[in-house]
């Protein structure tokens, strides 16, 4: 009966973890497919822990309440900037959780015989190798994001010989394992002299952890968007794995979705930045720091600047305006007072619409959360493809920290590293306004030509102070208006 109950709890709970990545998909439900993977992940923690039995409820409950309040403590005090390298720290656990579940497996009694038994030390062997290559790729990737480590690429000389080196040596480890009877040694218990398929399986988790470093450390920063993805779905895979060892359905489901989204996650941000997959993997892209173009045409010209008064004339007269949030935004926080301007703006009837890059804020869909955590219309908030043929018919472009996704380099210098990459073509407007603390190169560590364009104006200094300082002379003008309207 109880293994009926569990079952029937774990399809529930699948169903509900689907809801949740299609609700997940659109700005207007994605609180609701939030709700859904929450009451699933619920769901199938009970079902789980129900079949572990009465004895085990002492052991569980230490192990898991301490975790869920740090887990609630990190979620609640984590800001939205610092978002991405957090999904990278987590991507960690899994993959160290499937290290130590494969290798706990293997350590485990078995009676498993002939097929039933290869077929179960190569879940092992795979799910500790991907798991190891998920937790130390992902602690890298949490370090760049961090600026713990630069995110410079680290180009080791013949590094896709090491890395297929490491690779044949895990295969050759692989084989190595497999051809070990480990029943004899391991089920039961371990004997004095140490378990040759140990000594494979613990080599290959070395060499697999070093892969997964050397791999994410040859990955520049303009690439690190992709990489989170790819990251996620290989901790997906890593849980899948984990639940092939441990012969749970649910696992092995809720590894499966999450492997494959964040498969096709990847997929879609690599076409939305002109990327393959493989030269993501590969690395050797950006260059980390630094002010000067590293490869191409030298930017020329003279910088343009712009006060906050002349700003708020410029966007007062405008008809249409489009507004471009970059990472920049997010740190300064500055979606609040950024709402209200636009708020402002549509009611004296100005067109007021925002362009989003798919890699805008170093994560997929951060500038639409902090958009809508803002109370930003939905509707007014466009993709980069819907948004790019109305810059020529704009006014005024407001660029709010963003740097590498608004670069004319990428369409206009065939020998920029960005060249071909998909960006906002901001510059076909009228006016742009770009808001920034210094000319300084962006996260890729390549030089923006956009800054010395005719029609560019920078408005240096604090992205919040100075939306602050619009909103306040916006105010004003309101106030003007409605007096003079009032005594007429």
């Amino acid at each position: 009966m109880l293994e009926n109950l569990q079952t029937v709890a774990y399809i529930a709970a699948s169903v509900l973890f689907i809801f949740s990545l299609g609700g997940l998909s659109n700005q207007e439900t994605a609180r609701r497919g939030n709700l859904y993977g929450m009451v699933g992940m619920i769901i199938a923690f009970v079902a789980t822990a129900m079949g572990l039995g009465i004895d085990s409820d002492g052991i569980l409950a230490g192990v898991v309440l301490p975790a869920a309040v740090v887990g609630m403590l990190a979620a609640s005090r984590v800001a939205m900037t610092a978002m991405p390298q957090m999904v990278a720290i987590l991507h960690s656990f899994v993959g160290a959780a499937a290290v130590l579940v494969g290798i706990s497996n293997y350590l485990q009694p078995t009676s498993l015989t002939g097929a039933e038994a290869t077929i179960h030390q190569l879940e092992i062997f795979i799910g500790v190798f991907i798991g190891a290559v998920t937790f130390t790729g992902s602690i890298v990737a949490f370090g760049k994001l961090q600026g713990l480590i630069s995110s410079k690429p680290l180009l080791l000389p013949a590094r896709h010989w090491l890395n297929l080196g490491l690779v044949l040596a895990s295969i050759a480890l692989g084989a190595q394992f497999m051809s070990i009877n480990f029943s004899s040694g391991v089920s039961a218990g371990l004997p004095n002299a140490f378990p040759a398929g140990l000594q494979s399986l613990l080599i290959m988790t070395v060499l697999a952890s070093i892969l997964g470093v050397h791999l994410v450390m040859a990955i520049g920063g303009a690439d690190m968007p992709v990489v989170i993805s790819m990251l996620n779905s290989y901790s997906g895979w890593a849980a899948a794995a984990a639940g092939f060892m441990l012969s749970n359905d649910l696992l092995i489901i809720t590894g499966a979705l999450v492997g494959s989204s964040g498969a096709i996650l990847s997929y879609i941000m690599c076409r939305a930045m002109n990327r393959s997959f493989l030269s993501v993997i590969l690395g050797g892209f950006g260059s980390g720091t630094g002010v000067a173009t590293p490869q191409g045409e030298q930017t020329t010209g003279e910088v343009q600047m712009i006060t906050v008064e002349e700003t708020v004339n410029r966007l007062g007269n405008a008809r249409r305006v489009i507004v471009v949030p970059g990472y920049g935004m997010a740190v300064a926080q500055a979606q609040h007072p950024l709402a209200e301007i636009t708020k402002l703006l549509r009611e004296r009837g100005i067109e007021v619409r925002f362009g989003i890059h798919p890699v805008a804020g170093r994560l997929p869909g951060h500038m639409n959360v902090l958009l809508a955590e803002a109370n930003v219309p939905y509707d007014i908030v466009l993709e980069m493809d819907e948004i790019n043929p109305d810059f020529p018919k704009t006014d005024v472009v407001l660029v709010i920290g963003a740097n590498d996704t608004v670069n004319p380099s990428a369409l206009e210098d065939a020998n920029s590293p960005i060249a071909g990459m998909p960006v906002l073509e901001v510059w076909k407007a009228a006016t742009v306004i770009v808001m920034k603390r210094s000319l300084a190169s962006g996260y890729a560590g390549i030089e923006n030509s956009l800054f010395y364009k005719d029609n560019t104006w920078m408005l240096f200094g604090d992205a919040r102070k100075n939306m602050d300082a619009i909103l306040s002379k916006m105010v004003e003008q309101e106030a003007v208006s409605s007096l003079a309207a009032s005594r007429s």
